[in-house]
């Protein structure tokens, strides 16, 4: 029991506190903050594969909306011209339907012609084959829930064309079967000869237009990037001493640079690429000595990874806390200088 007489000082041990008291003091604090990483980490995992699906989408929506639709239109239309049997009246030798029969069913008198029974459009003023219609009027909510009937017999042949030779189970399959082809000839016309004279021929003429060679260059280096296989085939990963000594960056070795600078320097040199973050496809390219190189231990993609992420996603083989394997130490002459050309 305390001393009401005697109550500690300021600079009294804990032993002057009661054992609960002490207990509660000298608890470890909580961690704050776990359920923020915790969220961050599940963001982590659910947004590379959720924005993958996203830009999927967009891409399909993109060559639905500029590709498929204008076609499957054009076909369509083509069909109906050619197979549309609309009649502005009644034919002679025509058989009018009765009236009480029509007055039953509540529709407009038709007529039977060459054995093919015709009934009036919504307009009133013209007649299609009445099993056009039925069928139609059948598969409406094939449509979508807000679809309504045509009110046209145009736009009835339309639908029926869209429903008898062109629904959508068939002309995806055909349409991305036809597209992933005329990319392929496509790619093999413009990989050599003429073709490739007429591609950059094309991208010349577009690069002299104002504002616009702007965005398609922007395009065009995005693009090839990603999708041409020509790209430049990467030997392996070095750290540099770049843009200044005591400045180290991860570049990709691209070949033994050129012979005159090599006799010049005295030494072999490298061709080193110098991705920028966080677009690799931009960067500088580094003429360096090679003893001044130092070879990491990581793949193309690691490194890449490694640009993008601007330094935050470090291999597990290179980050501080794993366990490393001893590299053989490097003799680097910090006194000499790469000589740098800007890539075009």
């Amino acid at each position: 029991m305390k001393d009401p007489n005697n109550p500690p000082q300021a600079g009294d041990s804990n032993d002057s506190l009661s054992e609960t008291e002490a207990t509660a003091i000298n608890a470890p604090v909580p961690a704050m903050g776990g359920a923020r990483r915790a969220v961050l980490r599940g963001l982590g995992v659910v947004l590379p594969p959720l924005l993958t699906i996203v830009v999927l989408i967009w891409a399909w929506n993109a060559i639905e909306n500029y590709v498929l639709a204008p076609v499957e239109s054009g076909i369509r239309q083509t069909l109906v011209w050619s197979l549309a049997d609309i009649r502005d009246g009644i034919p002679e030798g025509a058989v009018r339907e009765d009236l009480a029969i029509a007055e039953a069913a509540g529709r407009a008198r038709g007529f039977t012609y060459k054995g093919l029974y015709y009934v009036v459009d919504p307009t009133g003023r013209r007649y299609l084959p009445g099993h056009v219609v039925q069928e139609v009027d059948d598969e409406i909510g094939s449509f979508g829930p807000a679809a309504i009937a045509p009110n046209t017999a145009t736009a009835y042949w339309d639908r029926y064309v869209q429903i008898r030779y062109m629904p959508r189970s068939i002309v995806v399959p055909v349409f991305l079967i036809v597209f992933i082809s005329l990319l392929y000839f496509l790619g093999r016309l413009f990989t050599g000869g003429i073709g490739r004279w007429l591609l950059s021929t094309f991208d010349a003429t577009i690069l002299r237009i104002p504002i616009v060679n702007k965005v398609y260059g922007s395009v065009k280096q995005i693009t090839d990037f990603a999708f041409d296989d020509r790209q430049i085939e990467f030997n392996r990963v070095v750290a540099i001493q770049y843009p200044r000594e005591g400045l180290w960056s991860v570049g990709f070795v691209t070949g033994n640079s050129m012979r005159e600078i090599s006799q010049a320097a005295g030494e072999p040199m490298l061709s080193v690429l110098m991705p920028t973050s966080p677009m690799p496809m931009t960067g500088f390219t580094v003429t360096v000595r090679r003893s001044e190189a130092i070879d990491l231990d990581l793949t193309i993609d690691e490194a890449i990874q490694f640009v993008v992420s601007c330094g935050v996603v470090v291999p597990r083989q290179q980050r501080i806390d794993a366990p490393s394997k001893e590299l053989p130490a490097k003799s680097i002459g910090l006194n000499e200088k790469a000589t740098i050309t800007q890539t075009v």
